[in-house]
């Protein structure tokens, strides 16, 4: 049975659910560092479905509503959450992490504030985005990023290739790209990426520096995190540059090029997630379904989700974001 939701609770049957990268990892890995798998573990992140019941004090759904269903559960009285950095709560509950059920599910309660309208323009595939893009509108906001910059992103994974997107639609000046798969560098540029560049083709760092007139670019974000991108990144970044790393290593421990990143002076920012920014999130993909339409290459029903895991897990060829549908 389905328990009613609570005071202040939305029920949500779930409809639609993106695959995430760390979703992976604990599938391939068992873990991320050492946040390890607890048995049965509920993965799934990136929902949108729609509203079947609403508790006492609710108001504003009806049942039938479509929504995107934000998965971090935020205490709101943490010294953390009351000086506005809520994605790191003490008390924080983030739904498909060992201890919290995901979303691979036919049924949720969430706390109202945790249920936000799926705009009439998009779809509920296009609805599991709006997660992905809130964190790279946190990685934005953190590096500051403004109009007519240069910007570098390692990985044209779902969240490379919708942080290209998003650094185009912010006014980057040129938006460069590496990825070594081929049908990866495709979606870069599907995505809005000025030039792609193939690591098995030469130094990266030496054509990055090459097309910036060896000045480096203003921000780097490294959404891949390994195979040595962390190092590239410091050296491709100009001097005073900013680097922003949203990638999840499989290592614990990564070695870093410390004097390129002193020398430099170089600001060196880590993303946990994303702060509040579904909304603004869901604001731009209902803006510019267009623009970030190219990244959801796959769907299927989730009768049979242990292959599709697998395919995702082997980087196979053409997928970029899959959703998951009930």
């Amino acid at each position: 049975s389905i328990p009613d939701p609570g005071p202040g609770e939305v029920q949500v049957a779930v409809k639609a659910i993106g695959i995430c990268g760390s979703d992976l990892h604990y599938f391939s890995e068992g873990g991320i560092g050492d946040a390890r798998c607890v048995y049965p573990m509920v993965l799934g992140h990136e929902p949108a479905g729609v509203v079947t019941k609403t508790g006492p004090g609710v108001s504003g759904w009806t049942n039938g509503d479509q929504a995107v269903l934000e998965p971090a559960v935020y205490c709101y009285h943490c010294e953390y959450c009351m000086t506005g950095h809520h994605n790191v709560c003490s008390n924080l509950r983030f739904l498909s992490t060992p201890g919290e059920p995901g979303f691979f599910r036919e049924f949720v309660n969430l706390p109202a504030h945790n249920v936000l309208p799926l705009p009439r323009n998009m779809s509920l595939l296009e609805g599991t985005l709006a997660e992905p893009f809130a964190i790279i509108l946190h990685s934005m906001k953190l590096a500051s990023f403004t109009a007519g910059e240069t910007a570098l992103v390692f990985g044209a994974g779902p969240i490379g290739a919708l942080t290209v997107a998003g650094l185009k639609l912010a006014g980057a000046s040129r938006v460069l790209c590496v990825e070594p798969l081929a049908h990866r560098r495709e979606l870069a540029k599907a995505m809005g990426a000025d030039a792609v560049l193939d690591p098995a083709q030469g130094d990266v760092v030496r054509e990055v520096l090459r097309d910036t007139g060896q000045r480096g670019v203003d921000v780097t974000f490294d959404c891949a995190s390994k195979d040595g991108t962390v190092n590239q990144s410091l050296l491709a970044t100009r001097n005073a540059g900013r680097v922003v790393i949203t990638g999840i290593p499989s290592e614990e421990y990564v070695e870093l090029a410390f004097h390129a990143l002193r020398r430099k002076e170089l600001t060196f920012y880590s993303v946990r997630r994303s702060n509040r920014d579904s909304e603004m999130a869901l604001r731009f993909l209902s803006d510019q379904l267009q623009r970030f339409a190219p990244v959801l290459t796959h769907s299927q029903s989730m009768t049979d989700i242990q292959p599709v895991f697998e395919r995702c897990a082997r980087y196979e060829e053409g997928i970029g974001k899959f959703v998951l549908t009930l």
